[in-house]
């Protein structure tokens, strides 16, 4: 874990993120808010490509908690049976979509408690949801980010909770709103896990990381 980083690298670090990406986007295809709810709790344990495939025809015929419902368990199971723990992936939607039914009128609620309440919907899923949909400055922390906030001192910590506050409390308001996309997509396409491209990386000359390759 790098020391944490000062005001000043960690706003010309977001600076070039910025420069490079000013609206960054999640990469999960969605159409609604509550597309994006389901999509985002595939996608625990499993790749946003393996849910897209698999989303592209569920969300064409089940794009509401109702329609999803109508589709029932055995219809959401055939389109979802590619991607990792279909089978609980499928019972929570199904619960998550008659919670919205019955409790909300079918319209997926804005607060973080009420997200968390729905099955399957953890704080990251919540996090995600309220920053691309309602655009709140919300940290969903996910490995890419927890392994990028440790290694370039940006946003250290020992737990995804430790984390998520550095995040919080370390990067410059500015910037807060696009900080978790921009984390996530250097840490999938740069800050690899296995091999890092710190040759090619954006803020090589900023990154304390002593395992750099270059």
């Amino acid at each position: 874990m790098a020391k944490q980083l000062d005001y000043h690298t960690i706003r010309e670090i977001f600076t070039r993120f910025q420069d490079i990406a000013p609206e960054p986007e999640g990469e999960l295809d969605h159409v609604n808010v509550y597309t994006l709810v389901v999509a985002v709790a595939l996608s625990a344990q499993a790749t946003d490509v393996s849910v897209n495939k698999a989303t592209r025809e569920l969300f064409q015929i089940a794009d509401t908690p109702q329609k999803m419902l109508d589709l029932g368990v055995e219809g959401l199971t055939e389109h979802i049976k590619t991607i990792g723990l279909f089978r609980q992936k499928t019972k929570n939607v199904i619960k998550l979509s008659q919670i919205l039914v019955n409790d909300y009128n079918g319209e997926v609620p804005n607060s973080r408690a009420a997200l968390q309440s729905l099955p399957g919907v953890g704080r990251k899923t919540a996090n995600v949801v309220l920053n691309m949909w309602w655009r709140q400055p919300a940290q969903a922390v996910d490995t890419h980010i927890f392994r990028v906030g440790n290694r370039t001192g940006i946003a250290p910590g020992k737990t995804v909770d430790g984390v998520e506050r550095a995040v919080e409390d370390n990067i410059p308001a500015d910037f807060q709103l696009h900080a978790h996309h921009w984390l996530i997509l250097h840490g999938r396409y740069h800050c690899k896990a296995r091999k890092p491209l710190c040759g090619t990386c954006l803020i090589r000359d900023l990154c304390p990381f002593e395992g750099k390759n270059l």
